[in-house]
């Protein structure tokens, strides 16, 4: 039997540590993530980056990375199943490499999620106070768009999940839909030379001739770091166990459904975006945009197929989709700070609940870390470019950093925990082989980021950069260092690390920081 803490007399029930059972059904689970990796803003941006390292094979890095994605997510749907609960990829390897290396995957991820709102809320204040002056004349600096999106989010994650989860529906579908249009609009007219299928060829990601024409060299690793980096995201679905009404059917659909139905749609997008232009013409597009002929080569393909409505409806929706990307990344956020403060890590307040069972605290807390974040870039460059070209730009390399780390982590962590403490659940394929095939893509995807973070941010020699692989190696240290402090002198605290969840039906299993006999 799952243990739960209890609730005293003096503990009042929207405080008890719990959150809102059977708040979300599936349609607001995949809201929640799919926002998360948001579509739009995936497309605006990491095509372009993948044209300039892979050229018109764009749509073959997406491929690879659907493919990868797919397999890391049978092995952690079948952990998913044993083990429910809010702290998501921090419990899975408590469960599975134990409580020390769990809490520095927790400390870890937490942060990457509160950069990644950081980041994206960058972005939304960029392309608000750029598309309100287009559009109307008021200058108004980015970083008052982002201190109002910030105070919405707040209060939204505040009030209730389910209102929350409308917001980003609406706005999910919104964007689809223009994604759609535009692509439907140039498979109708034959794009600009008719169809290929040229640009699915995997190998043609390296050394594609198409960029070697224009750019006069490729980069494989940045055309394949760009396809992984639009999924950051589809992994959330554990994090919202605890408030769903079918926590493992619908983990295991919305995360296939997430993963599978993002691949198949940005493989389609990013076909007709080189279709749109033609092959060599689709590189070209790349390298005017970057050399400031248009702000996105998206945008005169929308004004030619379908016409300058579209750019419009586009540009507008470039902010409401940061916006709920955004959002999307402080929910989960503001989750592992609640399963860290119910567990005693850290401050026990960050654990309770809002009278509208939302993790108020945690939620009040992540608005507090992001602000002072951004602030500092601020600081840094208060220029609405900056807000872009800065923080929305240096930030999320860190964050997926961290994110594929523990990511990998997890993989091997599965392997472990099917093999010890859950060996009856234990599948050749789902538990062992998709998880080692899984962890060398999320390494694999570690190192190009890590070779090409200089060129990703196109800042040779910035600190931040500079420093950018050692800092989620700082932040899981000080999480291990904790974990042990905790083992030394609060080893009721400890002992509780990663372990609280609504069914997992091992919970008083051996403690796999230990050797486990065989």
């Amino acid at each position: 039997m799952t243990a739960t803490p209890s609730v005293t007399a003096t503990s009042p029930p929207e405080h008890d540590g719990r959150l809102a059972d059977n708040a979300l059904g599936l349609p607001s689970v995949l809201f929640c993530i799919v926002t998360g990796a948001a579509p739009l803003t995936a497309m605006l941006f990491n095509v372009p980056v993948s044209v300039n390292g892979g050229g018109w094979a764009t749509p073959a890095a997406f491929f690879i990375a659907t493919v990868s994605l797919t397999i890391f997510s049978v092995g952690y749907i079948a952990m998913a199943r044993r083990v429910t609960s809010a702290g998501g990829f921090y419990t899975f390897v408590s469960r599975g490499l134990g409580r020390v290396i769990g809490l520095g995957s927790g400390l870890l991820i937490a942060l990457c999620y509160m950069i990644f709102v950081g980041a994206v809320i960058g972005v939304m204040g960029y392309f608000a106070a750029t598309t309100v002056e287009a559009f109307t004349g008021l200058a108004i600096p980015a970083w008052a768009y982002m201190a109002v999106g910030l105070a919405i989010m707040s209060l939204l994650a505040w009030f209730h999940i389910e209102l929350t989860a409308k917001v980003l529906g609406v706005m999910l579908i919104a964007e689809v839909l223009a994604l759609v249009v535009l692509s439907v609009a140039v498979f109708a007219h034959g794009g600009a030379q008719g169809f290929s299928p040229q640009p699915f060829n995997p190998a043609a990601v390296f050394g594609n001739p198409g960029a070697l024409q224009i750019f006069g060299t490729t980069a494989a690793g940045i055309a394949l770091f760009a396809a992984f980096w639009s999924w950051v995201g589809f992994e959330m679905a554990p994090n919202y166990a605890e408030e769903s009404r079918e926590p493992h059917r619908i983990g295991a659909i919305a995360t296939y459904g997430s993963v599978i139905g993002l691949g198949v749609f940005y493989m389609i997008v990013s076909y007709a975006f080189v279709t749109g232009w033609g092959l060599t013409g689709s590189v070209q597009a790349v390298s005017d945009q970057l050399n400031g002929v248009f702000a996105s080569a998206f945008y005169p393909l929308s004004d030619r197929y379908v016409g300058g409505w579209l750019t419009v409806v586009i540009e507008i929706l470039a902010v409401t989709s940061s916006f709920a990307c955004a959002m999307a990344f402080y929910n989960t956020s503001s989750r592992y700070l609640f399963a860290l403060g119910r567990e005693g890590v850290l401050p026990r307040v960050l654990g309770r609940t809002s009278s509208h069972r939302s993790p108020g605290v945690a939620a009040m807390t992540t608005t507090v870390v992001v602000a002072l974040y951004c602030l500092g870039f601020v600081l840094y460059d208060p220029s609405t470019e900056g807000a872009l070209t800065k923080l929305g730009t240096w930030s999320p390399l860190l964050g997926v950093l961290g994110i594929l780390a523990v990511q990998a982590l997890v993989c091997v962590a599965i392997i472990r925990y099917f093999l010890t403490t859950a060996r009856d659940g234990f599948r050749v394929w789902s538990t062992l082989l998709a998880p080692i095939i899984g962890f060398v893509a999320m390494v694999g995807a570690c190192y190009l980021l890590i070779d090409n973070r200089a060129a990703l941010a196109a800042a040779e020699g910035v600190p931040f950069i500079t420093v950018l692989p050692y800092v989620p190696l700082v932040i899981f240290a000080i999480g291990v260092v904790v974990a042990l402090v905790l083992r030394a002198r609060r080893p009721a605290v400890y002992a509780g690390l990663g372990h609280f969840s609504l069914s997992d039906p091992v919970l008083d299993a051996p403690d796999p920081d230990q050797e486990v006999p065989a």
